[in-house]
């Protein structure tokens, strides 16, 4: 049923079988099976790091101190209890910047020090990696990862290149590391 789902992309019939589909029947009947992967994915949320989005976030945290510092990478920890800089008009509430008591996670990579936006996702990815594998050992508080080094671009010559992918990742987790013990 998935292999004729993943076929049926326009309204053009479509042969299963001994069956012929139309996209509305492949949706209907699939709706069931994904419903029930939500149901299931449902209870691995909690495995999850809540990931900074917006700016006041990143600035309540860079507001905080660094825990750890690499060659290339800077730590940085705040609690959650940080209330966002935003003025209201009554001044009764002001909305917190940390809704979830959970371990949040940023990745700060910028434009100076990696000048393609492959490469800035490839490190954000990496960073988002490796902090889902140091969960447990964090406490509930607000990180940012931050680049503060350029990588070589003589010694990387491809923006994605599995060297760069490796040499940040064990980067990372020497970080991650260092910031358990320097909590």
């Amino acid at each position: 049923m998935l292999r004729a789902a993943l076929k049926a992309v326009s309204a053009w019939p479509y042969k299963f079988g001994n069956k012929s589909l139309h996209t509305k029947d492949v949706r209907q009947s699939c709706a069931g099976f994904f419903g029930l992967v939500r149901i299931f994915c449902h209870d691995l949320v909690w495995l999850c790091v809540q990931r900074l989005k917006i700016r006041p976030q990143f600035q309540a945290v860079l507001a905080g101190s660094i825990i750890a510092k690499t060659e290339h990478f800077a730590l940085h920890r705040n609690g959650l209890e940080s209330r966002a800089p935003i003025k209201t008009a009554s001044n009764d509430l002001v909305p917190t910047l940390f809704p979830i008591q959970d371990m949040w996670i940023g990745a700060m990579v910028p434009k100076r020090w990696a000048k393609r936006a492959v490469t800035r996702n490839a490190i954000k990815r990496q960073i988002y990696t490796v902090s889902a594998d140091f969960l447990h050992q964090y406490p509930q508080a607000a990180f940012v990862v931050r680049l503060r080094r350029e990588f070589s671009r003589k010694e990387f010559l491809s923006a994605t290149s599995i060297q760069l992918k490796e040499a940040v990742r064990s980067e990372v987790q020497a970080l991650m590391r260092a910031g358990v013990t320097g909590k």
